[in-house]
């Protein structure tokens, strides 16, 4: 059944993964030590109140997956914790536009897969749960174990697990790691995986920005690109965020078949902490160019009100879908929409 490494038949009997009854719904977030901390530490962090949004269709939700952090569920084992995530791969059906649907891969039901987030040096546990149709598997990107690493295909129906320390601290990914793996990324199992440094960085409005690609006629060319799953959701639905605060961005490039794109903002620079591993910015620009699996994190504040553009400065794939808007909100209003939600 457990296809990715060898586990006692005793460590399967105490997490009853054998009655699969892990599996049966998608866990919530829960808040764990860490993340209590975390929230008290950021209680001067003014988040815009998420106001009704147009229905999105399917899988595809871009402003869930904007702010919402998936810590899973803390255990403890032999004196040490463990922070355990449950992922289920299956398939879904989005709407890219009023004219075209597109059958995905999707993780715990949406695409991009949940944003996993952990502190480093806690122990992780991943349950993986193929339900998609096809042999899938998850690699992590990080430090681990060749057992861990996530290149075996775990049959449809079956389960395996992913067990490794959480290093170094940055932004990662996983995906599938199943041939052809452009593909299986390409229609929906990939996500972000945040390991936050042994020190919090300072207070910010945390965002999570992922630029996609949708190759609907299989000719290995991109037809729609899209922000968060589904192309020109950020554009028609701007991204709120507050004036003179910080803005801490942690964006991924996973668009397939592009050998690269840039990132762009307008009417402001950015620094860059390049895939998150650092604690100081390399340096700071208004363009960034990002090759296939390459993530970083953008830290900026915006002067005045107003809305800005965000979106690769490749204007075919702007155009084409991944385009966004940030609607600066001036301090003094911060009340009056408050009142309105």
């Amino acid at each position: 059944m457990f296809h990715n490494f060898t586990i006692s038949k005793d460590k399967i009997q105490r997490r009853e993964l054998l009655k699969m009854g892990l599996f049966g719904a998608v866990i919530s977030t829960t808040a764990g030590i860490w993340q209590l901390l975390k929230t008290k530490n950021n209680h001067t962090v003014k988040i815009p109140p998420l106001v009704e949004m147009p229905h999105s269709h399917g899988a595809a939700n871009p402003t869930q997956v904007l702010r919402n952090f998936e810590y899973g569920t803390i255990k403890r084992e032999n004196g040490r914790i463990i922070r355990e995530f449950q992922l289920v791969a299956g398939t879904s059906q989005i709407q890219l536009n009023t004219a075209v649907s597109y059958n995905i891969w999707d993780l715990n039901g949406r695409i991009p897969g949940p944003t996993l987030r952990a502190k480093q040096g806690e122990r992780i546990r991943i349950l993986f749960l193929n339900k998609a149709g096809h042999s899938h598997s998850l690699h992590f990107h990080g430090i681990h174990t060749a057992e861990m690493d996530g290149v075996k295909p775990v049959s449809n129906g079956k389960a395996t697990i992913y067990e490794f320390d959480a290093e170094p601290y940055g932004v990662h990914l996983y995906h599938c790691h199943v041939a052809p793996v452009t593909r299986h990324i390409a229609k929906g199992l990939y996500g972000m995986f945040i390991i936050d440094p042994p020190k919090p960085r300072p207070p910010a409005d945390e965002i999570v920005l992922i630029m996609s690609g949708y190759d609907i006629n299989d000719d290995d060319k991109n037809e729609f690109y899209a922000f968060n799953g589904l192309p020109h959701y950020l554009m028609h639905n701007p991204v709120k965020i507050y004036q003179n605060q910080l803005i801490r961005v942690h964006v991924l490039n996973i668009i397939e078949f592009d050998p690269a794109v840039t990132f762009h903002i307008h009417a402001n620079f950015f620094d860059v902490y390049r895939s998150g591993m650092t604690m100081t910015p390399s340096e700071k620009t208004d363009v960034l160019t990002m090759g296939v699996a390459e993530r970083h994190i953008l830290e900026f504040a915006f002067k005045y009100p107003g809305k800005y553009m965000f979106h690769p400065h490749q204007d075919v794939i702007a155009e084409n879908g991944c385009m966004g808007q940030f609607e600066v909100i001036a301090a003094n209003d911060y009340q009056n929409l408050v009142k309105k939600s």
